[in-house]
């Protein structure tokens, strides 16, 4: 996990912890104004997502251990 991920949860496991309004509010107004550079997706990437959704909703997942076993036996046969 990069250094901004951790940050970034970090920050998402303290704001689940916060209850006064007043405070997130003034958290939510500081995120809202401030010039973010947000990434602009393709068309391509939001279908690609839409996809992943439902696949997860539809329940085909595999385990990372699942994948792993595939790439290895993957990898052998090239």
């Amino acid at each position: 996990m990069t250094t901004t991920d951790q940050i970034r949860n970090g920050i998402i496991e303290n704001l689940l912890t916060i209850s006064n309004k007043d405070y997130l509010t003034a958290l939510f107004q500081l995120v809202k104004s401030s010039s973010i550079d947000t990434v602009k997706l393709t068309e391509e990437q939001v279908v690609m997502l839409r996809l992943s959704e439902k696949d997860i909703k539809d329940g085909k997942l595999i385990s990372q251990s699942q994948l792993d076993k595939s790439d290895l036996k993957w990898l052998k046969e090239l």
